[in-house]
Parts: structure tokens; sequence; C-alpha cells
């Protein structure tokens, strides 16, 4: 089946491409203990489908640690020692049919196939590289700079416009959370919503995504609907 190279495709990270058995939450937890004495690390804070800078904003908030540019870069810094160990350690995977779908969709070129995630961008590369799947991806728009999704998404948007200007007729966000869903729509672009993170079928069917699958382990009905 050839590329259709007027669709470009950005998926998310966490719960779509890859299980990394809470790698990064992990990885958190322990810089909070590190760098700031934080001995209680649970906490009533979510982390799917969020930006890692509005998560470790939140983190700084609940653990009343000042939430200083100093502060913010002592966390984000051992975090990302900190996430390769995990990333080992923990069990991780990537999700069913993941390699095929994109071993298809990138047969002829890459270029068209980008990462959408909160995940910043050292993390968001170490997470795909770790799995042995970053090759498929030519580009990505990540969680450094802005605390919403949308923005993101608007910042992949733009990146794709930069690198394809008119030649892109079809944009596709590939996503696990109703913010994958939300993000996408924010730029215009199709959504297919899978339910192999911590959504059920039934709540990401509610946010109204274009299609939604239990997960992508029939890679010749995910390429076909993708490539249209």
């Amino acid at each position: 089946m050839p590329v259709v190279m007027s669709s470009l495709y950005l998926f998310d990270v966490d719960g779509t491409l890859l299980n990394s058995g809470r790698a990064g939450q992990a990885a958190m937890e322990e810089a909070l203990q590190i760098e700031f004495g934080v001995t209680e690390t649970d906490c009533d804070i979510p982390y799917a489908g969020r930006t890692d800078r509005a998560i470790i904003d939140d983190l700084l908030k609940w653990h009343k640690i000042e939430d200083t540019p100093e502060n913010f870069q002592t966390f984000q810094t051992r975090y990302f020692e900190l996430l390769p160990k995990h990333l080992g350690s923990r069990g991780g995977r990537v999700l069913p049919g993941v390699t095929e779908v994109l071993d298809i969709i990138t047969k002829e070129s890459n270029d068209w196939t980008g990462l959408l995630t909160g995940n910043f961008e050292r993390s968001g590369w170490m997470k795909v590289q770790h799995f042995n799947i970053d090759h498929h991806f030519s580009f990505g728009a990540f969680g450094d700079v802005h605390a919403n999704r949308d923005d993101v998404a608007r910042l992949a948007s733009q990146t794709a416009t930069d690198r394809h200007g008119d030649a892109i007729k079809t944009m596709w966000v590939i996503g696990d959370t109703p913010a994958d869903v939300q993000c996408g729509r924010a730029i215009g672009a199709k959504v297919l919503a899978v339910a192999t993170g911590h959504y059920s079928l039934e709540e990401l069917e509610a946010s109204k995504p274009d299609a939604t699958l239990s997960d992508m382990s029939d890679a010749a009905r995910v390429a076909e609907l993708l490539l249209g």
C-alpha cells in the first residue's frame, strides 16, 4: 500500500506508541526525593494527557517547593538523568501493532510522521529511542514550553506547515486520551483514539474522535484508515 504523501501523522507517545511502565512518573518521584528531600511522593496529580511542564509545576506546588526557574531546572535535569534507568527496569513495551503500523506508513519516507506529546523534547526522544521506534519519526512537538496540549498541537501544526506547506491535505492525530482528541480538534486534524492508555473505549468515544479502536493490533486496518 503506497504512502499518500499529502497526509501527515502526529503520534502521542505514552499510552499510544508505548507503555513505559510509568518510568517517567517513577523518575520524577525519585528526582523529588533526591533534589528536594520529599519522602512522601504520593499525590493526587494526573499525568495522562498532560505536558511535563504542567506536571512538574503541579508537583512543585503540591509539595510546597518554591516554583522558581532554578528549582524547575534542577528538577528537570535530575529527571533526565534518572529516566534511562527507569526505562530499563520497569518492563515497558511497544504497544500491539504499533511497529507494524509505523512500518507501513513510513515505508517510503518518515518525513510526514512526527511526535505530538506532552513529554519534554529530550525525554520524548529518550523513550522512543529506548524502544527502537525513533527512526519512524522525523520531527516532533513537545511539552518544554507550553503547559497546554492544544498549544503543543499548534506548534506541531506550524512545524509541519513549515516543512510541507500547502502539500498537507489531511492531518491525523493519534492518541489515547481525550486531551489528544481536543488538541487534534484545535488544529483541525482528524483524530484516531486508541484505548491503550488510562481511558476506556467508551470514555474516548465520548470525546468524539473520528475513529476509536481498542488497540492497533490489526495493523492493516489501522493503516488503511490512516492512509485513506
